[in-house]
């Protein structure tokens, strides 16, 4: 098991063209888990039309966003941090709480690990159970709680696709608030469940004090470039999460298009309804390839055993970008090996690309 790599993402399209030669839109990429839908025409003609702007500084208050924000997802603005992206809202957290513990699921994004540590805490893992799918243990996250400052859960568990009800993540909120202890639910892939009412925790952010919600809007918007998040939670905590960011943290560009994107439910239906579709479709294709375990998707990516092929996540990475595909080894995961990647839901046509180019790599290669 790796417990100890350097946070490493997908994404890096500059990199990978750096290798395979060639421009950026020629690079199919499945390594970020980016809604297959795209960048929507509304977001476009709103950036076209918001260039003046730039001139002057942003809201500083982000009003506008904010307004949209608690009309969307039914919460007080009071209750509401904007960010340049959840990343840069999960640093300011532990910069001013100042954790000296915090504990996470191994797999699980790694940002929590390099902000707690970042602000001098150790890190302690609940380790996830391939033979029981990854399914997330909340009882041994409670029992593991003694001596924990922060406890961060990602729901849906990204790189697994685990999902909890939040029912579930409740006793976890009532044993944590017990003793002092706060909870981070990141919330960033829940947009792309058909609906979300029974896993979200935002109703529970007024019985539960030491609850901390983030949610990011570049994944399910398509607009990663722009950077934009938002943290929910209790009034005292949102007040210290606010006096820890920079005051024009969220740029103009950014804070208009997150208003109209939230506007935008003829996008929001759309993308729903193809990531159903597809996520299960391309789940079935891979289980056809001799040598690959994918396990069920819940949102708009998938996680890949490839131990059988006989190599590893970043060979096959490698030989992948040489077809200028990115896919994404999971080897500096904590709780994860180089026996597994994880994959993007794209569009059907992009999806048939990859099927077609894995048989014949992993044909070269087993």
């Amino acid at each position: 098991m790796n417990g100890n790599n350097a946070a490493e993402h997908g994404g890096n399209l500059y990199a990978a063209m750096r290798q395979a030669g060639g421009n950026i839109s020629e690079i199919l990429d499945f390594s970020a888990n980016i809604n297959p839908l795209g960048l929507s025409e509304n977001i476009r003609k709103t950036l076209h039309t918001s260039i003046e702007s730039i001139i002057h500084y942003p809201d500083v208050d982000g009003y506008a966003l904010k307004q949209a924000i608690s009309q969307y997802y039914r919460v007080s603005a009071e209750q509401i941090t904007l960010g340049n992206g959840a990343v840069e809202l999960m640093y300011i957290l532990c910069h001013m709480l100042k954790p000296k513990r915090i504990l996470v699921t191994a797999p699980a994004f790694s940002e929590y690990e390099a902000a707690a540590r970042a602000s001098g805490a150790t890190i302690e893992y609940v380790y996830l159970c391939p033979e029981k799918e990854f399914t997330i243990d909340i009882q041994a996250m409670i029992r593991q709680l003694a001596h924990i400052d922060i406890v961060f859960i990602c729901n849906p568990n990204n790189p697994t696709g685990t999902l909890l009800l939040s029912i579930q993540i409740e006793k976890l909120l009532a044993a944590a608030q017990a003793q002092n202890t706060y909870v981070v639910v990141d919330e960033s892939f829940i947009d792309f469940l058909p609906n979300d009412d029974a896993y979200t925790c935002r109703q529970l952010l007024d019985k539960y004090t030491n609850l901390i919600i983030f949610h990011s809007l570049t994944k399910f918007y398509a607009i990663p470039g722009l950077r934009l998040g938002f943290a929910l939670a209790s009034r005292p905590l949102t007040t210290l999460l606010h006096s820890g960011k920079d005051p024009w943290n969220v740029n103009t560009l950014a804070q208009n298009a997150g208003v109209t994107a939230l506007s935008d439910h003829t996008y929001q239906h759309l993308s729903k309804e193809l990531v159903e579709k597809v996520k299960m479709d391309l789940y079935h294709h891979l289980r056809e390839i001799p040598g690959l375990k994918p396990y069920l998707p819940s949102v708009n990516f998938i996680l890949i055993n490839i131990k059988d092929t006989g190599k590893t996540g970043e060979e096959l990475q490698q030989a992948m970008v040489r077809h200028h595909i990115l896919i994404r080894s999971c080897s500096n995961y904590p709780g994860l090996s180089s026996e597994y990647i994880r994959i993007a839901v794209k569009r059907p046509e992009q999806n048939s690309i990859l099927i077609d180019t894995l048989k014949k790599v992993i044909g070269e290669i087993t």
